[in-house]
């Protein structure tokens, strides 16, 4: 009996490319609905997939929903380009516009990082391990005097980043202004926390 069109498709995908797409699909499902609300059943419907097939790749949900995360993570660092040639608020704008554009088209997979997996060592590793990137980045395009600036404007960007993660979150549940105050608040914080630690203005076009 020659096989089914669905066993043809199936064999087709090498396990590189069965994996994207089950990523691809968590993705989708993580970002429509609220994570309580994704079955991996749902996934390996959509995906054409036998759930054993699924859970071979990703044996819990919760190892799906990382791998989905990592990606995302990976991806915004590489979609959030620090070019030395633009001003700083130029680079800050670009990072948070890059970011924001991700919460909000992802904000299910978001609020579940953050709020039901709040404490989950995986997704806090992702999370710590893209906010060291962005910090290291941040770092080399500033205009650093010697090494105890170095360090205190590290640690002013360590506690910038959580405090720009915690806001956007939680003005992703309420949405308590619009986007644009939501963005220039996160520059206007850094910058104002950073002029006493430069020698040279970051900014002299933004407002004090």
């Amino acid at each position: 009996m020659p096989p089914s069109d669905q066993s043809r498709r199936r064999r087709r995908l090498s396990p590189a490319d069965r994996r994207a797409q089950l990523l691809s699909v968590g993705a989708r499902l993580f970002a429509a609905r609220p994570y309580e609300d994704v079955l991996m059943e749902d996934i390996a419907e959509q995906a054409d997939v036998s759930r054993a097939l699924l859970y071979r790749h990703f044996p819990s949900k919760h190892d799906l929903f990382a791998a989905v995360y990592r990606q995302a993570a990976d991806q915004l660092l590489a979609d959030t380009r620090l070019d030395p040639a633009d001003t700083l608020v130029d680079q800050l704008i670009q990072g948070m516009d890059t970011h924001l554009d991700y919460f909000i088209a992802n904000r299910n997979a978001v609020l579940a990082a953050n709020r039901v997996l709040a404490g989950d060592p995986v997704i806090r590793t992702i999370m710590t391990n893209e906010l060291d990137e962005l910090r290291a980045r941040l770092l080399n395009v500033l205009p650093l005097a010697d090494a105890a600036a170095h360090e205190a404007v590290s640690g002013v960007l360590k506690s910038w980043l959580v405090f720009v993660q915690v806001l956007c979150v939680d003005w992703l549940a309420h949405e308590t202004c619009t986007r644009t105050q939501l963005r220039d608040t996160c520059v206007g914080a850094v910058l104002g926390a950073l002029r006493p630690l430069l020698t040279t203005d970051p900014a002299p076009d933004w407002p004090r």
